[in-house]
């Protein structure tokens, strides 16, 4: 059964679960949302969303040099306990988080993070080239904000699509990862090199 983007993003809102997720509960639940909530729940998924708002003191750093030497990465990640912190998935974790950051060069953690200004000269570069492809004007504005968010979303480590999987988030790979281990994980912080 093909599953209608609209019902995904109610689900989606309603449990705040990944997209992959929401799809997976509603193909298993033909369609209906409330089931799918459900079965959302029942797989632990809606319970590490309302983790995501613990504070989490405890984690380690994480590195990856790339293979060619001209790539560096240094990140935080945080969780609530130093016993997460060795856990083999949240070693995982971080090492791919370390990588999504190598290859796909984010510029902040959080869309909210992104500064006004940058969406601003985003936005005008956006609309010259629009102008210059000879758009009318109120075409433009309908266009230009969903060029605004997928703007963001690049260059968002938590809002990129996942290297490895690209149908998924690093926001839906973190929120996995809190459904398994029980407990709120999140980027501190981090700092990509490159020659």
């Amino acid at each position: 059964m093909a599953i209608e983007p609209e019902k995904i993003k109610i689900l989606r809102e309603i449990t705040s679960a990944g997209m992959l997720d929401c799809k997976k509960a509603l193909e298993e639940c033909d369609g209906d949302i409330e089931k799918a909530t459900e079965e959302l729940r029942k797989k632990g998924i809606i319970k590490a969303v309302k983790k995501m708002d613990r504070t989490a003191t405890e984690g380690r750093l994480f590195s990856y040099i790339h293979h060619n030497g001209k790539i560096g990465v240094l990140i935080e990640l945080n969780c609530e306990t130093d016993f997460v912190a060795k856990n083999e998935i949240f070693m995982d974790l971080g090492k791919n988080i370390s990588m999504q950051i190598a290859a796909s060069a984010p510029q902040y953690i959080r869309p909210e993070e992104v500064p006004a200004e940058a969406i601003e000269k985003e936005r005008e570069i956006q609309i010259a080239t629009l102008r210059e492809e000879g758009k009318p004007d109120n075409v433009i504005e309908k266009i230009m904000e969903g060029k605004i968010k997928k703007f963001v979303s690049e260059i968002s480590l938590i809002t990129q699509s996942y290297v490895k999987d690209p149908k998924v988030t690093i926001d839906d790979i973190i929120k996995e990862s809190i459904s398994r281990l029980g407990e709120n994980i999140s980027v501190g912080r981090f700092i990509r090199y490159s020659l």
